[in-house]
């Protein structure tokens, strides 16, 4: 099976809407490095194609990645800015020593897979089944992003998620001690959706488990509300470990997808994370 034939079983596969319908030209989910008019000799899923991925993906024989997220770490992947850069050039001669291929999967993924015959994010719904949440859905069943949990407390909550996500650690706003049954996981919190976010935690959620998370809009909304005796709590894990389960969870929708016994496995691109505390 060529690895131009996985791309094109795996796009069928999933939906082809996602804030519009997803065209060749213009999706995210392009050809990162490499030939495709080769064998796929294997498949490694992950969210970020890290150097350390690419080695272990080489090592497992794979000639393969598909990833969540961009490879030369900008938007859009563009490369014209880097000429001259030593990391860029260091990256691209390991992908080339490996004979990897890299192909980024972002737009399809979110659109949706079959599941109980319907779509569902295939990025949420990961997260949601790795945390053993599925159970505890609530608004949106098909973009899982809305929990009520039995309760906890936002420290204890924070230690559930660093043990069943293999963090290094993460990071609590407001108030460790707070009561925690409701959780909303927030879209970036780099000033698009602030706003929204802090009137929705208002409205009905104790707790936010965030990707991305601006010091000076909701986390400080949160700060205020702990000190004000309203028991909030923000925990910031970072956007990459939010969303890497999906990419765990494609291992189970990848063989149907493709249509064929081609190897895969699953490498995380880890918490990007390393915590000194006081």
């Amino acid at each position: 099976m060529l690895i131009s034939e996985v791309i094109d079983g795996v796009k069928a596969y999933c939906g082809h809407d996602w804030g519009g319908p997803i065209m060749d030209d213009t999706t995210r989910d392009q050809v990162l490095w490499g030939p495709v008019d080769v064998e796929c000799m294997g498949i490694v899923t992950t969210c970020f194609a890290s150097a350390d991925v690419i080695r272990q993906a080489h090592a497992r024989g794979a000639n393969l990645i598909i990833c969540h997220e961009a490879l030369f770490w900008n938007h859009g992947d563009h490369t014209c800015w880097l000429a001259g850069n030593k990391t860029f050039a260091a990256k691209r001669a390991l992908l080339e020593e490996c004979g990897i291929t890299v192909w980024r999967l972002h737009d399809h993924i979110h659109s949706g897979i079959p599941e109980d015959g319907r779509l569902v994010d295939g990025i949420f719904m990961g997260l949601a089944d790795k945390l053993g949440w599925r159970d505890y859905v609530r608004g949106d069943t098909v973009r899982p992003m809305e929990f009520e949990i039995p309760e906890t407390s936002a420290g204890e909550l924070a230690r559930f998620l660093v043990g069943r996500l293999g963090l290094a650690g993460t990071r609590i706003v407001g108030d460790a001690d707070a009561r925690v049954r409701t959780v909303l996981v927030p879209m970036h919190l780099i000033g698009q959706f602030d706003n929204a976010t802090t009137a929705r935690m208002d409205s009905g959620f104790d707790c936010l488990v965030t990707m991305e998370a601006t010091d000076f809009t909701t986390s400080e909304y949160v700060r205020d509300s702990a000190q004000l005796g309203l028991g909030k709590a923000m925990i910031c894990i970072g956007h990459f470990n939010v969303e890497e389960p999906g990419m765990e969870y494609m291992l189970r929708w990848l063989p149907r997808a493709i249509g064929a016994d081609v190897p895969a496995s699953f490498v995380a691109s880890g918490d990007p994370w390393t915590y000194v505390t006081a």
